[in-house]
């Protein structure tokens, strides 16, 4: 997509939203939409991880964890701004991503994916026991919304335009970054990183620097979850998340960073649709027992079908 073409897009993007945001009443509607783009966010640096860089990451989930609760304990615990929270929630997902990443990139292939997993699942625990600073199971509570002076992000509608400002610009950066040099390079090591070595890329700090890329907007998707729900606990967090993230980037497309859009729409209407049916049916477990399922089925059509996602059809394009 052409820097102008990605313009008008972002463009018409934005005005939707302003315009949905004004008419739309529906609390239930505004908050799927709103978790729309928190999803997207968090999916948005997985789709530079795999398809740009060519690396699977199972952990993302920890990402997310560390933006929210570095948010909820620094404001609901010790009182900091919402947005100095927000900054060192991102600048602490990128650097936990920069310090994992410095070893484990040294693995590759399947290895590389259970190290990252394994990483998911410290954290997840650290969050669980840790409860004299996470609050535990019980969760963390009192976080405040965000807020610019007396304007305060303590609405659905308010909270749909800063959400989805925040990924169309994060999709405007990153479509720059792509069609950077940084991204033909991203590409030539997806293509082949030996061959890509042997042109003189150094593939080690571009996957290091991509990784931590996708951990810093991974939490700054935690960070805004936090400061809208106001309350977080680990149950979110797990393993389950990072898969349904993988599925995303692969669902919508891992070629394109439009792709972690659409999969995070799909997936967010999907497990609504599966929240309003079940009952129909007269199932007794909840609908999160089936998701994991629908989505496994999903995943395997999709790369029977479509290997390129819904949106690249094969083609790697942004």
């Amino acid at each position: 997509m052409s820097a102008r073409r990605r313009i008008a897009v972002l463009v018409a993007a934005a005005v939707a939203i302003g315009v949905v945001g004004g008419l739309v009443r529906s609390s239930y509607v505004l908050g799927i939409l709103i978790f729309i783009a928190l999803n997207a966010i968090a999916a948005f640096g997985l789709s530079l991880v795999m398809g740009f860089a060519g690396q699977v990451s199972l952990g993302q989930a920890a990402f997310y964890a560390i933006g929210a609760y570095v948010s909820g304990v620094l404001t609901a615990s010790y009182g900091w701004n919402g947005w100095a929270a927000l900054v060192v929630a991102v600048l602490a997902g990128g650097a936990t991503a920069l310090l994992v990443g410095l070893p484990i990139f040294r693995l590759s292939g399947l290895l590389l994916a259970m190290a990252t997993l394994g990483f998911g699942i410290i954290v997840y625990y650290v969050l669980v026991n840790w409860s004299g600073v996470t609050g535990g199971p019980s969760g963390l509570g009192g976080i405040p919304p965000l807020s610019l002076g007396a304007f305060r992000f303590d609405t659905d509608t308010r909270m749909l335009w800063l959400s989805w400002g925040c990924l169309l610009v994060l999709l405007g950066l990153g479509g720059n970054l792509v069609d950077s040099r940084i991204g033909r390079a991203l590409r030539a090591v997806h293509g082949s990183e030996s061959a890509a070595a042997a042109a003189g890329i150094d593939t080690a700090r571009l996957k290091l620097g991509v990784f931590a890329l996708a951990g810093a907007s991974t939490a700054l998707a935690g960070s805004l979850y936090a400061h809208y729900l106001t309350f977080i606990n680990p149950s979110p967090f797990g393993f389950a998340f990072s898969v349904e993230l993988v599925v995303m980037v692969v669902l919508g497309g891992a070629g394109s960073l439009w792709g972690g859009l659409l999969g995070a729409a799909m997936i967010v209407l999907l497990a609504e649709a599966l929240r309003a049916v079940l009952p129909l049916l007269s199932v007794s477990h909840g609908a999160a027992e089936y998701e994991i399922v629908v989505f496994g089925l999903l995943l395997m059509a999709v790369m029977i079908l479509a290997p390129g996602g819904v949106t690249t059809a094969g083609r790697r394009t942004v």
